[in-house]
């Protein structure tokens, strides 16, 4: 389940590309069968030591073209380890309301990312996260650990992109059905899986990703109609101006 258009971030073969907070991997994936350079970087360490292990296993299976790669790094978001510049794109998916600085986060995102290049940034959708704040003080922080520590507009997202130099040029929303799921979790508690309302609608959500008929049907079509309303997740592609136009910004009127 992808959050990120790939086409809009502009991911060619050789990219180098950072996934900032991985987790499981599912965008790091998807960049490595496009042939890019990937590095996958998370706190995480299993996590990360998962993700190392399908890498490996998709390029034995010659899932991944000859001109990508992969690598993965554990360390902290807000004091990245890689000089200035070092990558042509970035994804940064669901992680940075998980962030308590998450202005010094941005901030490292533009630093390593190349002049000219693109970046990716999906937190979930103002109201999606209101709703869900609103119905479980267990969904999150402080009253659980590591969880979301912020509900954010998309306005203020732009603004603290730019405030890090970077240019949003586009912006979608995404995952309109998962957003009542989550609903559901939190009004009957979010640890509560068994619960048979919340075990049916993560069959639907299955059904929907494997691809099962005749359900992929129904559910793509309420996916289509319900993201731009209630979509659980808000993306924000930004551009880090090239060198050209960076140098003309720092020279006085």
């Amino acid at each position: 389940m992808l959050t990120v258009d790939y086409d809009r971030l502009g991911l060619a073969p050789r990219d180098r590309l950072l996934d900032l907070g991985c987790g499981a991997g599912r965008h790091a994936f998807e960049a490595l069968r496009r042939g890019a350079r990937v590095v996958a970087f998370d706190y995480d360490e299993a996590e990360l030591k998962d993700v190392a292990a399908m890498a490996a296993a998709m390029d034995q299976a010659g899932d991944i073209p000859a001109a990508g790669g992969s690598a993965t790094t554990r360390g902290d978001a807000t004091r990245l380890p890689y000089p200035d510049g070092s990558f042509d794109r970035i994804i940064a998916a669901e992680v940075l309301e998980h962030i308590p600085d998450d202005v010094a986060a941005i901030r490292e995102l533009s630093r390593v990312l190349r002049p000219g290049g693109t970046m990716a940034v999906t937190v979930p959708a103002w109201l999606a996260e209101r709703v869900c704040w609103a119905l479980s003080d267990e969904y999150h922080a402080p009253f659980v650990e590591g969880g979301h520590v912020r509900i954010y507009k998309a306005s203020d997202l732009r603004a603290r992109l730019r405030g890090a130099g970077l240019e949003p040029v586009g912006a979608h929303h995404a995952h309109g059905i998962h957003a009542p799921y989550w609903w559901l979790r939190c009004a009957v508690g979010p640890t509560n899986d068994e619960h048979p309302l919340v075990r049916g609608y993560h069959q639907v959500l299955v059904w929907d990703i494997a691809g099962t008929q005749p359900w992929q049907r129904f559910t793509r079509l309420a996916d289509r109609v319900l993201t731009p309303v209630i979509g659980k997740s808000i993306v924000i592609y930004a551009r880090k101006p090239g060198a050209e136009a960076a140098r003309r910004a720092a020279v006085p009127a």
